[in-house]
């Protein structure tokens, strides 16, 4: 019974809603009012606002990286392609905030994302979920979440970094080494 306890815990493998499958008007009805429970749209709109506010170093340093690891490239080319990437960037990055920005791209992830939910979980299921985020420990969660996902992202990166790191000095040829 301990092992069949566990089992019962394990995440089901459900498979994967088809886009096309029709959605039970009972569950979409319930999605709705989960993600009401969920405070989702506030959720995503901050979520957007601190993707925009980290784009512009997120960009100049993939781009730094990239122009400084081009082992074609001399020296004075590294220069004069960070001089234009430095001023090309502030409006590539407006134009991204500007997306990100956008409040009519949350309605639309909302609309694209409540059937995705109905198709994924019956109607029970969604008020149960619905449920557990109107208890003290859910509204936590949601109120954290932010926060978590944001700090969870940055792990994510310092742990890839730390591995492709010397995976790229590994790659790089010897003449660009020395």
């Amino acid at each position: 019974p301990a092992s069949a306890q566990a089992q019962a815990q394990a995440p089901a493998k459900a498979p994967a809603p088809s886009a096309t499958a029709p959605v039970d008007p009972a569950a979409l009805a319930a999605s709705r009012e989960l993600f009401e429970a969920m405070n989702q749209r506030v959720m995503l709109t901050v979520m957007m606002q601190q993707m925009s506010q980290g784009i512009g170093q997120s960009m100049r340093g993939g781009a730094e990286a990239a122009i400084n690891a081009n082992p074609n490239s001399t020296p004075e080319q590294k220069k004069q392609a960070l001089a234009k990437m430095e001023s090309e960037l502030p409006g590539v990055v407006s134009a991204m905030q500007g997306v990100l920005n956008d409040p009519t791209m949350i309605d639309d992830i909302l609309a694209e994302t409540v059937p995705l939910y109905a198709r994924t979980f019956s109607a029970d299921e969604i008020k149960q979920m619905t449920a557990f985020y109107r208890t003290p420990v859910g509204a936590k969660m949601l109120a954290t979440m932010p926060q978590l996902m944001q700090q969870g992202m940055q792990i994510g990166q310092q742990v890839v970094m730390r591995r492709v790191g010397p995976l790229m000095q590994k790659l790089q040829p010897q003449e660009a080494k020395q």
